[in-house]
């Protein structure tokens, strides 16, 4: 059984439609990750008929700061999104797992997790937080027989990133980034980051004196205020 939710149900139905059309039995929740009740009830009802024995947590948004900065209220919607609702996703079946003794969960990272970006303050910050969250998390729920990964991917060609008007080094597609994501669960990778030369530099630059760092980060293209995509993943 594979249970789906978003926000866009035009497209989790073609996601659906794509799964069963694969041979998979699907049930799908027009949800929003912020909606704690309405997350908690689905996820221990999905949970209950058939346990969950691979949860993934991969919602998220993005927008860009702007020639005026990057405002609160977009912040929070950020933050809101990429770590209120990872915790909304996670938590109800946590326990549920640890009765069990068994369990797999993916969270949804970033490469940008990895350094902040000048270009993107608030999604760098959610999405390293998820990256340390996940890290910590896989010891701690070790013991239980849970394995935790940490997916940190580049750019990938998707509707989040089709609004961005910089060039967008080793833009992967869709179904390439699938089979890095599947055979790293596979093995159960603690961090499955791709594509390979971009992870390297950015694990380079995060490793550089931190005013180094930032004279680098300096010569990168702005992305326009305008370039937000509310569309959860």
């Amino acid at each position: 059984m594979l249970a789906l939710t978003g926000r866009d149900e035009t497209r989790l139905a073609a996601v659906a439609e794509d799964c069963r059309n694969s041979g998979a039995e699907v049930e799908t929740a027009v949800l929003d990750v912020t909606d704690r009740a309405a997350l908690t009830n689905w996820l221990e009802a999905s949970d209950t008929r058939q346990p969950i024995d691979l949860l993934i947590a991969n919602a998220g948004i993005s927008a860009g700061t702007g020639e005026a900065g990057e405002t609160v209220a977009q912040a929070e919607k950020i933050f809101a999104v990429n770590l209120t609702g990872l915790l909304n996703t996670l938590h109800p079946i946590i326990p549920r797992m640890q009765q069990r003794g068994r369990g797999q969960i993916a969270l949804m990272a970033s490469l940008a997790g990895l350094r902040g970006l000048p270009t993107a303050p608030a999604y760098s910050a959610s999405k390293g937080t998820v990256r340390l969250y996940g890290e910590g998390l896989r010891e701690a729920l070790a013991p239980f027989g849970i394995s935790v990964s940490v997916i940190c991917p580049g750019f990938i060609r998707t509707p989040m990133t089709a609004v961005n008007k910089f060039p967008m080094p080793f833009l992967m597609e869709v179904n390439e980034a699938a089979r890095h994501i599947k055979s790293g669960l596979t093995r159960k990778k603690a961090r499955i980051a791709f594509p390979g030369p971009l992870y390297a530099a950015v694990w380079l630059l995060a490793a550089l004196p931190v005013s180094w760092g930032d004279c680098l980060l300096r010569r990168l293209p702005g992305k326009t205020a305008d370039d937000s995509n509310k569309m959860q993943r």
